[in-house]
């Protein structure tokens, strides 16, 4: 029996073999993005997988459902399972914005879904990193969402020379559309062709634009000419005021697909250009209203960043950490008759907080401590009984290889203080 095609398996390290997703990998990554998030103040909330189909092709139409995984389920209704965030966060908000103060400041990490061709960098199912902010329209809300994707990243050691975050414009692209004094119902197919020009043979883009009454001159003379707007402006200030500048770009070839972004509009790279973006958002500022059916109006903004680049990115610049899972105890037991009193001494351990592990079963003494050494643990202990009958353990570190023999509250303190 295997598994799906486009998704995958995490393991526990050391892998079965290199081609394996690793467990330990995923969860410092995780571990990352959350505590980076609830530096900058942002609460973490979740959803359902599973979602009306509604919600979707009422954000991004029709033609979305061919890309979901989607059915009819036992009630007679039209459900997909989720491929995106945020149409589950703007129905949340919508229905109780009220409970919470402004600016809400929310971030998720959930398992997305999408039944799509496979290839580099993009699977069926993958975890993105979202970070959101509701109820601000100062460009600081969008230097704030800025300044957390760049620390995510820094925090999982990349640096400016790894990686760079493209900002640009949906109002700057609407002014230099309306110069031209074209008609608005254009306006969605002249983004399409922007959003695809780096993707798109030169000769194809202009035939295209041109249909469109503009020329890929004139676009590449106001992308070249990378004039930011007023509230690009302040963005950069504002990082630079943080010392975050070198992070950061004006770069128009930026424009996102999906519709519903509204203004500041941003993606990151890495710097080798060999990978997909690593992460992308920006302001969509009419989407709670569009989910609420017009009964509340709230402004947005949000990103989100993908694992699957991510750590294709982190492996190539060979920052991934080497798995951190370890035991902090093995405990043998080499008499059977002790096996109560050990089993007490292990949930003691435990209960101080160390990583503790032990045989289940009777097992010579080498045998259990090879699994001792193979779980890397720091330390073994065991129960010893001295000639008056009394309890003592016997500690050893498996790194100087120096024993030390203790009674058993001193064990469990030298233990829960450190280890000695």
């Amino acid at each position: 029996m295997e598994r799906l095609p486009g998704f995958r398996d995490f393991y526990p390290e050391p892998l079965p073999h290199q081609d394996q997703w690793s467990a330990d990998a995923r969860n410092y990554i995780f571990d990352t993005w959350r505590a980076v998030a609830r530096r900058y103040g942002f609460r973490e909330y979740d959803g359902p997988p599973l979602e009306s189909l509604e919600l979707y092709t009422t954000k991004s139409g029709d033609e979305i459902v061919a890309q979901l995984y989607n059915f009819t389920d036992k009630g007679d209704r039209a459900v997909a399972l989720r491929p995106e965030m945020t149409p589950t966060l703007a129905r949340m908000v919508a229905a109780h914005e009220r409970n919470y103060k402004k600016p809400i400041k929310w971030f998720a990490i959930p398992q997305l879904f999408r039944y799509e061709r496979q290839q580099k960098g993009r699977l069926r199912e993958h975890f993105q990193f979202n970070a959101d902010i509701f109820g601000e329209t100062d460009p600081a809300a969008d230097a704030e969402l800025l300044a957390l994707l760049i620390d995510s990243l820094r925090a999982l050691k990349l640096t400016a020379d790894d990686f760079v975050v493209r900002l640009s414009s949906r109002t700057a692209w609407r002014d230099f559309f309306a110069r031209q004094g074209r008609h608005a119902e254009y306006e969605d197919d002249f983004y399409e062709v922007i959003d695809k020009l780096e993707r798109t043979d030169s000769g194809q883009s202009d035939t295209k634009l041109r249909a469109l009454g503009f020329s890929l001159d004139q676009v590449k003379a106001f992308i070249a000419a990378a004039e930011p707007t007023a509230e690009l402006d302040a963005i950069l200030k504002n990082l630079c005021a943080r010392g975050l500048g070198d992070f950061v770009k004006i770069d128009y070839n930026v424009i996102r697909g999906l519709a519903y972004y509204t203004g500041v509009v941003f993606e990151a790279f890495d710097k080798k250009g060999e990978l997909r973006a690593i992460a992308g958002g920006g302001r969509y500022d009419n989407l709670v209203k569009l989910i609420s059916g017009g009964k509340v109006d709230l402004p947005g903004l949000g990103f989100g960043m993908g694992d699957v680049v991510l750590l294709e990115l982190l492996k190539d610049r060979k920052v991934l950490p080497e798995s951190s899972a370890r035991l902090d105890v093995f405990c043998l037991i080499e008499d059977e008759a002790l096996r109560a009193e050990s089993l007490r001494l292990v949930q003691n351990l435990r209960e101080g907080g160390s990583t503790v592990d032990y045989s289940f079963t009777p097992a010579k003494s080498d045998k259990q401590f090879k699994r001792a050494l193979e779980s890397r643990a720091a330390f073994t202990v065991k129960l010893e009984r001295a000639a008056d009958g009394a309890l003592a353990v016997k500690m050893k570190n498996l790194k100087s290889r120096e024993e030390k023999t203790v009674g058993l509250s001193e064990a469990c303190k030298l233990i829960r203080t450190g280890l000695p």
